[in-house]
């Protein structure tokens, strides 16, 4: 059985709730609860933090062997946060960087991204099933 961690960053903690006409009305747990249901052949674990240190411990912890993959969105720390880049190229578990809006259609600071050079993957766009793409490419 493969394992995936999906790490969300800072805000994701308040889909369903936080500007619905970007990020839908369905919150996470929700969202994660259909994702277990359709892939119970993967186990998937998830983590949330809006500390960017906490993030950078998550994939330490999870980047030598204790999962098959990571799904991270690093929310607006992906566009800040040279040290998630950083922990992303230390590790070993592959990434795949997700986004649940295209970020390439939102403000020009959002273009840059310090997690998609060490990335498996990057999936942007998609909504919620940005997440289920990555499951998939694992």
């Amino acid at each position: 059985m493969k394992k995936l961690l999906i790490i969300n960053g800072p805000n994701l903690n308040l889909l369903g709730k936080r500007e619905p006409n970007i990020y839908g009305s369905l919150s996470f747990t929700d969202f994660l609860d259909e994702l277990k249901d359709k892939y119970p052949e993967v186990e998937i674990s998830h983590y949330q933090s809006n500390i960017e240190g906490e993030i950078i411990d998550k994939l330490h912890e999870a980047g030598f062997g204790t999962c098959d993959g990571i799904i991270l969105n690093a929310a607006a720390y992906t566009h800040t946060s040279v040290g998630i880049g950083d922990a992303v190229a230390a590790i070993e578990t592959p990434v795949v960087e997700v986004h649940i809006s295209n970020t390439f259609d939102r403000e020009e600071y959002r273009h840059i991204s310090y997690v998609s050079p060490n990335a498996k993957g990057v999936i942007v766009g998609f909504g919620l099933q940005s997440y289920e793409l990555a499951i998939q490419s694992f």
